[in-house]
């Protein structure tokens, strides 16, 4: 059934109240977007201030499968925010944005609605006050008419009256009359024009407008039904994922491995060390120790494991900050053997490792020969600082960090490597091809990379030296008075020069500034004592007897067959 055709003021109110309730619940959606999008955000902050990603070197915690689970959770969370931001996204585009564009519509077409109706009552008013003015018009000139008539007719049966009076008074009453009659005819006609209009006013023109304004209201309430639903189904739509991100965090609970967890700790902070043996017996009231006995070279006694300190508390239970780590030398470029013999011995900790050695097989095994155990004491002349050597760290652990250093070493050298490769190319090029670009103007980053390739193989020689000593390193400082030591160093000072395997010629000039290199000129014929072992350099000698590293790519080198 259509609405009352006599509500119009109640139907413009309920239109209205409509569009109201629309305006309402766009607000609310816009409101629940800000909450979402906020919830989003402190997501993510929350997630990127947990998540702040460290290297296994940094932090060794890392590796542990519980604090991967953790990071698990964390990316998970915010792949949760991720969703929660969509949600508001999609309020926003197909609630909010969708009901206010037809909000606006509703709006011009009930206004267009109401208009037209205003003017339909507009013109029907208009109509009724021409017939009430031709009605009263015509009641007005109706009485002046029997008025007319009246006097027309006192004056006829008047006998003083002339006969001039009587005619007068009759035409004035006949005139009346006349006028009477087409005020009569005007508002019999205004009347049937009235009463048309108010047939098509209400019978017609206000039905089919008030049936246009209750579709518009009706699909008003389709539209905010619907604006509701999605309401629901938005949020409904992203819970498949929701819910992969909530099993992707109890995943992460299940692949929490305790057992497992306990050997990466076992296997990260082990040191390497032997369990200390019995403490013997010392007995003083013979005035000997017969502890000394047992030693089969004559000398003071060593113990058989330097590393430790001599505490009665075992290492793992004291600081590593007491120990006391070997003194290594830092340089940024080859190792040199010391052309006068080895150095003296408080430098030698080598030596007291040969002799364990020949003791006892299980130390110092990487040790290969007299002239390798030169080469190791040349090269530590000045101190290394904690970070560099490592030296701070027990024997396992200190390999490990040597050898992750020797990768970074390799990684960064490979890369100057091929830059330097890169470089020559493109100079190739553009002193083939001039109008391509300017060979000088690739000299500065020539000699950078050229530098920076001399820099790294520099660091890398000197961690590939330091490494074999990197899996046990000796905790105390060898008393350089023992006359151990300088027996040693007695017979590495008889050790004959290495015999050449092959010869070199110069191509360039090299100063042989740093520390375990030697200088050369264009051209000079060199005796090359050792190969290029990966690193870069070459180990060569002069005809009077002075030795040292130079760059392999130098030199032409024609080794012995």
């Amino acid at each position: 059934h259509s609405w009352g055709l006599d509500q119009y003021d109640i139907i413009e109110k309920h239109t209205q109240s409509g569009l109201e309730l629309v305006e309402k619940y766009v607000k609310f959606v816009k409101e629940r977007t800000e909450i979402e999008q906020n919830y989003a955000k402190q997501l993510r902050n929350l997630s990127k201030k947990y998540n702040q990603k460290r290297s296994s070197k940094d932090e060794p915690e890392c590796r542990l499968s519980s604090y991967q689970a953790f990071l698990d959770i964390l990316t998970e969370m915010n792949d949760y925010a991720g969703q929660r931001e969509l949600i508001a996204e999609n309020l926003m585009m197909n609630i909010c944005i969708d009901l206010t564009k037809y909000l606006q519509e509703l709006k011009q077409e009930r206004k267009t609605y109401l208009m037209d109706a205003k003017k339909a009552q507009q013109s029907l008013e208009s109509t009724y006050k021409q017939l009430d003015s031709s009605k009263k018009r015509f009641e007005r000139e109706w009485r002046e008419a029997e008025r007319a008539a009246q006097y027309a007719e006192k004056t006829d049966q008047d006998i003083n009256a002339t006969k001039a009076d009587v005619e007068k008074a009759k035409q004035q009453a006949h005139m009346r009359a006349h006028v009477a009659d087409e005020c009569k005819n005007d508002y019999a006609a205004q009347l049937q024009k009235y009463n048309k209009e108010q047939n098509q006013f209400y019978f017609s023109d206000m039905p089919l407008i008030f049936n246009k304004l209750q579709d518009l209201d009706e699909k008003r309430t389709q539209k905010l039904a619907q604006g509701y639903i999605l309401f629901s189904d938005t949020e409904k739509h992203v819970m498949p994922i929701i819910g992969k991100c909530l099993e992707g965090i109890t995943k992460a609970g299940t692949n929490v491995n305790e057992k497992n967890d306990s050997m990466i700790v076992i296997e990260q902070n082990k040191s390497g060390f032997e369990r200390p043996g019995d403490l013997e017996f010392e007995d003083y009231s013979q005035g000997i120790n017969r502890a000394s006995s047992d030693s089969s070279l004559g000398t003071p006694k060593v113990s058989m494991e330097p590393w430790k300190k001599k505490t009665n508390n075992f290492w793992l239970f004291s600081k590593r900050s007491k120990l006391s780590s070997p003194v290594l030398a830092p340089f940024s470029t080859p190792p040199a053997p010391s052309p006068n013999g080895p150095p003296s011995p408080k430098f030698g900790r080598d030596p007291l490792s040969y002799c364990l050695k020949e003791i006892n097989k299980t130390v110092k095994p990487r040790i290969s020969s007299f002239r390798t155990l030169r080469r190791s004491v040349s090269h530590h002349r000045r101190p290394f600082g904690l970070s560099e050597d490592f030296g701070h760290l027990p024997p396992e652990q200190r390999r490990k960090r040597l050898q992750q250093k020797l990768d970074e070493i390799c990684k960064e050298l490979q890369k100057e490597v091929d830059q330097s490769e890169a470089l020559g190319k493109m100079k190739d090029v553009y002193e083939k091809n001039p109008q391509m670009g300017d060979p000088a103007s690739l000299a500065s980053q020539i000699n950078q990379t050229s530098q920076n390739l001399e820099r790294l193989r520099g660091e890398q020689s000197k961690y590939e030296v330091i490494y074999p000593d990197g899996a046990y390193s000796d905790e105390s400082t060898p008393d350089p008075s023992q006359a151990i030591y300088a027996e040693f160093d007695d017979d590495f000072e008889d050790e004959d020069l290495a015999a050449p395997i092959g010869k070199c010629t110069a191509m360039y000039n090299f100063p042989g500034a740093s520390e375990g290199t030697i200088a050369m000129q264009e051209g000079e014929v060199l005796a090359v004592v050792e190969e290029d072992k990966g690193d870069g350099w070459t180990r060569v000698r002069r005809n009077n007897g002075d030795e040292g590293y130079i760059p392999t790519s130098y030199v032409t080198i024609t080794l012995k067959k």
